[in-house]
């Protein structure tokens, strides 16, 4: 992973993911180790964005198991289908929710985040192999262009570390 990474403080939220996103292959290009790889980036979407909790969890049979990760303890393991998380993973999709208070089977990591984004990773299968999961501790705080943004980046880490 290149060590040269940037991305200006003063930039209004569109302008830090169109950054990011011109940054990101290389960041990822000559780093075969996955932790490795998914450690700096939680690390870098947790600079860039001061969200309370970022990371990844893992598809290691059948549950998410906790991946590198920026933020407060998390939770170790979660099941098919349950909470936010294993909802995306099920249905293959991702999720924002601007109130977790109001997602039926929201699993409560942390009882300071309110709103979450989850986003899958697929391999080349077409399954999914891992999530990210970007939580804050503000009510509606993660909004359309954040899942805009992560549906293109998770694009990218899809094709680049799990194909």
């Amino acid at each position: 992973m290149s060590e040269n990474f940037f991305i200006g403080s003063s930039l209004d939220k569109k302008s830090k993911y169109e950054n990011l996103l011109s940054q990101l292959p290389a960041l990822i290009a000559n780093e075969p180790d996955l932790i490795a790889n998914l450690a700096n980036l939680s690390a870098i979407f947790h600079q860039t964005f001061k969200w309370w909790w970022v990371g990844f969890y893992l598809v290691k049979d059948d549950q998410l198991v906790l991946g590198p990760f920026q933020g407060p303890v998390a939770c170790t393991r979660i099941s098919f289908g349950k909470g936010v998380c294993g909802t995306a993973w099920k249905e293959k999709r991702s999720f924002l929710v601007p109130d977790v208070n109001n997602f039926s089977g929201h699993i409560a990591c942390s009882s300071i985040s309110v709103s979450e984004i989850v986003v899958p990773l697929f391999n080349s299968s077409s399954e999914v192999a891992a999530v990210l999961d970007i939580d804050s501790e503000k009510f509606g705080f993660l909004d359309e262009t954040d899942m805009q943004y992560l549906e293109q980046i998770a694009e990218i880490i899809s094709k680049s570390l799990f194909y």
